[in-house]
């Protein structure tokens, strides 16, 4: 789902040079990590502010086909272009920088949390944490609505959805949704290679086709490890960067969708409860940054080694290497492939299923594991229509659920 860039409200004049130092860009990037509220479609806004408008680093045609690129590739749209305007100013330096300081606040808020959780009791800590949990209810609601609204907008792509809803509420087995998602490929193929293709843009890029090749075979080699893998017995340490790895790999149409795959990798298994699960995932949008540091807080409640600070470092680089991967491997070549009306034909197919892989994990496990009294819902509902119908900010509707569910727990 390609979003374009609005248009540039101050004259055009041309970008600065290409270069920079790498400290100059983390500290640009960690002023917006700090600052960033509002999910991936926000952030790219900002960003367009920042670097097209205020610092001139890229023009706005360049900015545009950059993050139509971003959304195409499986990973977190935002973080990955982030780390494109990084790459072009200053190198593979320069991405890494701009990644670090886009991550990091975020991560280091929810390892807090992580650890402050725990010591949450009392009717005041339970119903905080249930507020957490129906706020997710409505974060994944309004993801659902509009997701649907952009990447299902004919009969034959809410078909598609709808199927893969209900394979995935009806079959018990774990790689299930990576059939879905393959199945969406192929009925991808089938049904949409009517629809009007993309334009073709181009970016320029210091990545070389050797580096691409050696990028993408590393990103495939790693995914068929984690999948080799898949529900075998894990050798310590390997299991949860697999589980992170494979389920960063997989997330197409939004960040959101990484929760029913984190979900199936954390919770299925035991090394993370429902509840602590949906509480994280909850104060994940209280945050600024990208939704993926979700990883760091999982990666530190785990019951399986290594968890803590280990654990949360461990969640950061497995689940956004393989967004990162393919990204670099994806550059060189990005002009040709994206004028091939197989391969936009096979995305929309793809961005359809993963509609109804997140509508099928906003019943299990968000709806089965929140709303469990007519109070429930309606928090959940004031949630929904603060976020559809207001335009309020995720932290707004953090702090209201937050707010709800202690009133709930403290009449109970």
């Amino acid at each position: 789902m390609a979003v374009e860039a609005p248009p540039a409200t101050t004259p055009a004049r041309a970008p600065q040079p290409a270069r920079a130092t790498a400290s100059e860009v983390l500290a640009v990037f960690l002023r917006l990590g700090l600052t960033c509220f509002g999910g991936p479609i926000a952030h790219i806004g900002y960003f367009r502010d920042e670097f097209v408008t205020r610092r001139r680093w890229l023009d706005e045609q360049a900015y545009a086909d950059l993050v139509a690129l971003c959304q195409f590739l499986p990973g977190p749209a935002s973080s990955q272009v982030g780390f494109s305007i990084g790459l072009m100013r200053a190198g593979f330096l320069g991405g890494l920088a701009a990644w670090t300081g886009f991550t990091l606040p975020s991560a280091i808020a929810l390892v807090l949390f992580a650890y402050g959780a725990s010591g949450l009791g009392g009717p005041v800590g339970h119903g905080l944490l249930h507020g957490l949990k129906l706020v997710a209810v409505a974060i994944v609601a309004q993801a659902v609505w509009s997701m649907a609204r952009s990447l299902c907008p004919d009969r034959e792509r809410a078909s598609v959805a709808a199927i893969a809803a209900v394979i995935l509420l009806l079959s018990p087995w774990s790689a299930t949704q990576l059939a879905v998602i393959l199945l969406g490929a192929v009925a991808g193929l089938w049904l949409c290679r009517g629809a009007p293709p993309a334009e073709a843009g181009h970016v320029p890029m210091p990545v070389s086709r050797g580096a691409g090749i050696l990028a993408l075979a590393t990103f495939a080699v790693l995914l068929a490890g984690s999948l080799l893998v898949l529900d075998r017995a894990w050798p310590p340490g390997i299991g949860p960067f697999t589980a992170f790895y494979r389920s960063g790999a997989l997330v197409f149409g939004g960040g959101h969708v990484v929760l029913p795959l984190l979900r199936e990798a954390f919770v299925r298994p035991g090394w993370v409860s429902d509840d602590a699960f949906l509480a994280g995932y909850g104060a994940a949008q209280a945050v600024p940054g990208p939704l993926f540091t979700f990883g760091a807080y999982l990666g530190t409640v785990a019951r399986i080694e290594p968890n803590g600070i280990a654990g949360a470092i461990v969640g950061l680089v497995g689940i956004f290497l393989p967004g990162i991967m393919i990204l670099i491997g994806a550059l060189p070549f990005w002009d040709g492939f994206r004028k091939r009306a197989a391969a936009q034909a096979a995305m929309r197919g793809i961005n359809a299923a993963v509609v109804g892989i997140l509508g099928a994990a906003l019943y299990n496990p968000v709806w089965t594991s929140s709303v469990t009294t007519p109070a429930d819902f309606a928090v959940a509902l004031v949630g929904f229509v603060l976020l559809t119908a207001w335009r309020a900010p995720p932290l707004v509707v953090v702090l209201v659920s937050a707010l709800g569910g202690m009133m709930l727990a403290g009449t109970s």
